[in-house]
């Protein structure tokens, strides 16, 4: 599998993953992602460079976003000044769950992220979300704090922090295309 930047021409796939995530996540009785979420966010996302697609030849099997832009409100200034990525939007397609691919693109995130000499991959999570929140600690992610507040579009909702230390791997085994 191979991983690669969107491009703008991606937005309606891009959404459409966000769409089936949201509904499975309600099949689950979850209410992340039930908000509308704004398109130009994506689109500036794709636009920097910091979306990228997992690619099983023609097929996209999923997402992930990674940048240096903390979600608003969130941090401490201290935390800021600390060499990090943010890891934003991983979803996998439901035809490649199960696969282990969201282990294997949070292992590319912790790569990329001290390759370029970060210190820190960060999330943010639904606060109510439990079960999203012990998926990333068995990613290795380590509970910072929870926030009430913040986030993009006011939901104030993404607030359960987590940091995970980025290190140099290959066990994510994909190819990165530019």
């Amino acid at each position: 599998m191979i991983i690669t930047r969107a491009r703008p021409t991606d937005l309606p796939l891009l959404l459409q993953y966000r769409q089936e995530a949201a509904a499975w996540l309600r099949e689950l009785g979850i209410d992340q992602w039930s908000n509308a979420f704004p398109e130009d966010h994506i689109l500036a996302s794709i636009e920097a460079g910091n979306v990228f697609l997992l690619k099983d030849g023609p097929r996209t099997a999923g997402t992930i976003t990674l940048d240096s832009e903390p979600e608003p409100d969130l941090w401490t200034e201290a935390e800021l000044r600390e060499p990090s990525m943010h890891l934003h939007k991983l979803i996998v397609s439901r035809a490649y769950a199960g696969q282990g691919l969201g282990s294997r693109l949070v292992d590319w995130a912790s790569d990329r992220t001290a390759q370029a000499g970060g210190r820190w991959v960060r999330i943010n999570v639904w606060s109510t979300n439990d079960r999203l929140q012990a998926y990333w600690g068995r990613q290795g992610f380590q509970h910072v704090r929870t926030v009430v507040g913040g986030g993009v579009g006011g939901a104030g909702v993404a607030g359960w922090l987590g940091q995970r230390a980025a290190h140099r791997n290959d066990r994510h085994r994909f190819v990165e295309t530019t």
